[in-house]
């Protein structure tokens, strides 16, 4: 991110960055206590996409509210830009979901990289690896089988 003397932010990985101006915060804040693990990073990544949507948001009522007062509306790009908060908007409801489930109790860790995922996740949300197993036919016991 560019200051306004041109120069980019030298704000660390570690530190949290404050919720943007105008954000919609949830009750109780955007992030639990200090963690490390599966579970920080997925409250990282909710802190993340919080902070797009209400910045996705700002942008298309501002570029609304220019075409507006031009009177010269460009749809193809009010639609790109909706699609792409949309997009933000739906991760970051996965997201939420995925946080919600925890609290309620996680059902599982992917096999791949570790990270947390709920009850009925096809894939993780982190590495993207598949979470579902092949139904595989029980092998039938050489001991049972007296013909």
């Amino acid at each position: 991110m560019a200051s306004p003397n041109g120069s980019s932010s030298s704000r660390s990985r570690d530190t949290p960055a404050p919720p943007a101006a105008g954000a919609i915060v949830p009750v109780g804040g955007l992030g639990g206590p200090t963690l490390s693990g599966p579970m920080a990073d997925l409250r990282h990544r909710r802190r993340e996409l919080a902070e797009r949507v209400a910045e996705l948001t700002w942008d298309l009522g501002g570029l609304t509210y220019e075409m507006a007062v031009r009177d010269h509306y460009r749809l193809d790009v009010l639609a790109r830009r909706a699609a792409e908060l949309q997009e933000a908007d739906a991760q970051l409801g996965e997201v939420q979901r995925l946080l919600a489930s925890a609290d309620a109790g996680i059902h599982g860790q992917c096999r791949s990289c570790g990270a947390v995922h709920s009850r009925g996740a096809a894939y993780c949300w982190h590495c993207g690896a598949g979470l579902l197993e092949e139904a595989r036919p029980t092998v039938l016991d050489a001991s049972s089988d007296s013909s």
